[in-house]
């Protein structure tokens, strides 16, 4: 009966860790971008988006689900964050939301790597990205910088004056609600 009682503590446990979630906000998560092109950069990110982050005692258990309102999108120049909504760039008008969702976590020498689909600009591909990853308890800290190549989603104004590749920055650091 004992070892029953240890058992059946030990799965609740485990079980209510893995029905642990953090709801993403901007408040508790920045996507932040630098644009680069000859002579100068851009830097830039996201001011609202929502979504959650699910996780288990086991960090390749996560799981997110994020909406990025890009109509929220800045940079540090105005006619910049204007000229990168419109059709030139991502055409925020048509394609107000971006998504990312992740479907793979792996343990690396360096920490994880995470896998998922970003739909943006009306494309969807697969990423992947190294994280660092920490939970604790009821707690979830994630922290990430990768580039993607904007000519991935569509994004090709401004060939040979902008840079191809854009870094993303990803810093989470939520608790459960």
């Amino acid at each position: 009966m004992v070892r029953f009682l240890i058992l059946a503590a030990a799965l609740s446990t485990g079980a209510m860790l893995a029905d642990t979630t953090v709801p993403l906000t901007g408040d508790n998560c920045t996507i932040t971008f630098v644009g680069t092109k000859k002579g100068g950069k851009h830097d830039g990110g996201f001011k609202k988006l929502s979504g959650n982050a699910k996780f288990g005692a086991d960090p390749t258990t996560l799981k997110i689900d994020v909406e990025i309102d890009m109509n929220s999108m800045f940079t540090d120049n105005e006619k910049v964050t204007d000229h990168l909504k419109s059709p030139d760039f991502f055409d925020v008008k048509n394609n107000p939301k971006s998504k990312f969702t992740v479907t793979k976590v792996e343990k690396d020498k360096d920490g994880y790597k995470m896998t998922g689909k970003l739909d943006m600009h009306g494309k969807s591909k697969e990423i992947t990205m190294p994280a660092k990853i920490t939970q604790t308890g009821d707690s979830l800290k994630l922290e990430s910088t990768f580039k993607i190549n904007r000519f991935d989603w569509d994004v090709k104004y401004g060939k040979g004056k902008v840079d191809d590749n854009v870094e993303i920055k990803v810093k989470l650091d939520g608790k459960a609600k």
